[in-house]
Formats: structure tokens, C-alpha cells, sequence
């Protein structure tokens, strides 16, 4: 048994050896595409990065954008309630004022004196 032992464990360190060079071998490979991978990882996440960066500056753009038009929408706002009170304004005159030349029509002086003061104050 004492042959067969020895010639047993020799055969099975050989072939340790060999799996030792292949893993070895595998090892270097496995490393360098290891290190390809983190290469490609790292561009990649540079060319995420950027794109994020683009994302941020366009979002700040619109978001500048988007208060002009917002400020310039309050002020058409302002500008139509004043022409909305000018509008509503010129209607009371040309009321008063129509009002007034049908009462010295009928000779109702007194009332166009009266309509012609309240014409003085709206204007």
C-alpha cells in the first residue's frame, strides 16, 4: 500500500500544480478584466455625471424662464384691471353725458347742472 500511497499523492500534487498555473493563469484575466470593467464604469458614470450636470443647468434655464413669463403675465394682469376701470370708467361718462344732453333737451336744466357736476367728479 505504501507504493500506491506515494504514487497516489504524487499524481494528486501534480495535479494541484497544474490547477495552481491555471488559476493563476484565470486570475490575471479575470484582474485585467476586472480592471477594463472599472475603466468602462468610470466613463460611463463621467458621461452620466454630465449629463446630470445638463439636466441641472437646463432645468435652471426653464426654471428662469418660467418666472419671466410668470412676471410678465402679472403684469398683463395689472394692465387689463386697468383697462378694465378705465373701460367701465368712460362708460359712466358717456352715460352721464347722453343723460345730460336728454335733459336739456326736455329743459330740465336743473338736472343737467346736477348730472354735468356728478360728470366733473367721475372724470
Amino acid at each position: 500500500m505504501a507504493p500506491f500511497s506515494l504514487r497516489s499523492r504524487l499524481q494528486a500534487s501534480a495535479l494541484s500544480k497544474r490547477r495552481l498555473k491555471s488559476k493563476a493563469k484565470h486570475g490575471r484575466k479575470g484582474m485585467k478584466n476586472m480592471a477594463e470593467s472599472f475603466k468602462r464604469l468610470k466613463s460611463e458614470m463621467e458621461e452620466i455625471s454630465e449629463e446630470q450636470k445638463n439636466i441641472r443647468e437646463g432645468q435652471r434655464q426653464v426654471k428662469e424662464k418660467f418666472g419671466i413669463i410668470e412676471s410678465e403675465c402679472e403684469e398683463l394682469k395689472r394692465e387689463t384691471r386697468l383697462i378694465i376701470q378705465q373701460s367701465a370708467r368712460t362708460q359712466v361718462k358717456l352715460a352721464l353725458m347722453f343723460r345730460i344732453l336728454k335733459a336739456r333737451e326736455a329743459g330740465e336744466l336743473n338736472t343737467a347742472a346736477t348730472l354735468t357736476e356728478m360728470l366733473r367728479l367721475v372724470a
